[in-house]
């Protein structure tokens, strides 16, 4: 068995040492180590051995598996180490090839013309505001002077929350110009952007979900006047002096008087035609609405406690997605909610 044990020790140290992967020498660990392995198979033998021989050949046993288990281990580490080696030498990096350049973001056509926006009000000497997009009836319409059964206020133009229509998706962002007045005294200077709701169908110029931007002055000596160069200011800074608007008498609940302005088309300069067909983001109108406007009711005045004797106002709203298709000569609304990157690289 002396015999047996070292020739076992012999062969396997030495055909560990041959060993050239790892899958090679796992072959090896289960053939002189393993349950059925060679080491094994001559243990279950010593029961035939006297009592004086059996702990001198157990311990030969343990040093035979000892010795093969530490070339074992040596193997395995030097194996792993040309591995490793050979991974590194296949993967090396040539650091003095030119690199593939970072394609960096940029601002969403529509952000850009909000901020410009921001940035001429606030210096016109505005402050930006924010409110709530859940917003309570009250805010949205009652305040505004649109009394119950007037048409924007029905289900099929609004998305209500509860079954007495108190709680609804704001449709517009006036509800933050009566929290400026109920918390504010004049004089008033506010521009009010935000996300609005109505159940419009989505088209060239509609979405259901869209931003509008809505600006509030009161104060003593307001005028219509105040408005209309306040409003031409804006339109010459965002689309050019060369641009052309209008101006059309309107009615609106919490405007009085009120007016709509427009600007000509931008796509068909004013026709209502291309190509000898109906302009689709005009449709055939030659004209685009921009915003609505007006003075300030004054019962809307009255019902946030200014003294519409003393004071008065004006406020306009306009839809942001709208303005960003004039500035950025965009044909279709659903274009700038598509988010496709072949569009929006173009800003």
């Amino acid at each position: 068995m002396k015999q047996q044990l070292e020739q076992i020790r012999l062969n396997g140290l030495r055909a560990l040492d041959e060993a050239q992967s790892l899958a090679a020498l796992e072959e090896l660990r289960v053939k002189l180590l393993g349950k059925k392995g060679e080491l094994t198979a001559v243990l279950k033998t010593m029961g035939k051995l006297s009592p004086e021989e059996r702990p001198v050949m157990g311990q030969l046993a343990n040093s035979v598996r000892a010795d093969m288990e530490q070339k074992l281990e040596q193997r395995k580490a030097q194996l792993d180490a040309a591995a490793l080696e050979a991974k590194l030498a296949a993967e090396a990096i040539d650091v003095t090839i030119p690199g593939e350049p970072v394609t960096l973001g940029h601002q969403h056509p529509m952000n850009q013309v909000l901020q410009e926006i921001k940035d001429i009000f606030v210096g016109l000497g505005y402050q930006v505001v924010d409110g709530p997009e859940v917003e309570l009836a009250q805010y949205n319409f009652t305040k505004l002077n649109i009394e119950e059964g007037h048409p924007s206020r029905d289900r099929s133009d609004t998305f209500y929350f509860t079954d007495d229509d108190s709680l609804l998706l704001r449709t517009q962002t006036s509800p933050m110009q009566i929290r400026a007045m109920e918390n504010t005294k004049p004089p008033i200077c506010i521009l009010a952007p935000g996300r609005v709701y109505r159940k419009d169908e989505a088209d060239a110029t509609h979405s259901p979900m869209f931003h509008q931007i809505e600006g509030l002055v009161v104060d003593e000596g307001i005028t219509m006047g105040d408005l209309k160069g306040a409003l031409v200011s804006l339109m010459k800074r965002i689309y050019g002096e060369d641009a052309v608007m209008r101006f059309r008498p309107h009615h609106f609940p919490f405007t009085e008087p009120s007016c709509e302005m427009d600007m000509q088309c931008h796509k068909c300069h004013g026709t209502g035609e291309v190509d000898g067909q109906v302009c689709s983001t005009c449709h055939g109108e030659g004209w685009i609405e921009l915003l609505g406007a007006g003075m300030v009711h004054p019962k809307v005045l009255e019902g946030c406690g200014i003294d519409p004797s003393k004071y008065s106002g004006f406020a306009f709203g306009m839809g942001l997605e709208r303005m960003a298709m004039g500035r950025m000569r965009i044909n279709d609304l659903r274009l700038i909610f598509d988010n496709d990157v072949r569009f929006l690289n173009q800003f």
